[in-house]
């Protein structure tokens, strides 16, 4: 088949784009505003983007704030810094509550029951029932060219300062032990995945 996005000419029951780039990282977000109030939110347009400095990103959609933006953007653009929490499998029931649609006065960590955690280097406070934390500070915003007014998409960067992994988690070698840790990734639809031991495969780079 071959169709085109503007067109919606896909034929099909819902549109299969975010089922094809996949799996995609979820960039668990937390922030706070001006007032210290924590929000925490999923995003699965999330990844990193290069080494040196390291620097992540994430893209949101528009919010229900009365800037149209979506609470995690206005609070990190107001205080210059976040926490990206690694979502993992043992997590992923808080992590697709922190989903829902909520007042921007409620604090998502405390709505889940998961425990904050001060933070070394910023303001942020982290998820400490994850194995990975990463405290970013806000380097700018980009606005992605939309078709329509109501399709406002912002892709968010932040330079990685600070990062937190669980010692338990690195192997005797001093690598990092991914199946153990066990993150999940976003696909289509509702669904997701995993990495384990048993999904990991190893490919040498040729010379």
């Amino acid at each position: 088949m071959f169709y085109e996005p503007l067109k919606k000419n896909h034929g099909l029951s819902k549109n299969p784009f975010n089922s094809l780039v996949v799996p995609r990282p979820i960039g668990w977000i937390s922030s706070i505003d001006k007032e210290g109030i924590v929000n925490l939110a999923p995003y699965s347009f999330f990844n990193a983007v290069c080494y040196r400095p390291p620097t992540v990103m994430f893209a949101s959609g528009p919010g229900s704030g009365s800037d149209g933006m979506k609470d995690s953007i206005s609070n990190i653009e107001s205080t210059g810094e976040f926490v990206c929490n690694l979502a993992t499998w043992e997590t992923r029931e808080q992590m697709n509550q922190t989903s829902a649609s909520v007042s921007s006065g409620t604090d998502e960590m405390e709505l889940t029951g998961l425990t904050p955690l001060k933070s070394n280097l910023v303001k942020v406070p982290r998820v400490a029932e994850t194995p990975v934390n990463l405290e970013c500070r806000y380097l700018k915003s980009i606005r992605v060219p939309s078709w329509e007014e109501k399709d406002r998409y912002f892709i968010v960067l932040g330079e990685v300062i600070g990062i937190h992994i669980r010692d338990e988690y690195i192997t005797e070698d001093g690598l990092v032990d991914i199946g153990k840790i066990n993150p999940i990734g976003r696909m289509g639809y509702n669904d997701y995945t995993s990495v384990n031991s048993s999904t990991i495969f190893t490919m040498e780079r040729p010379d």
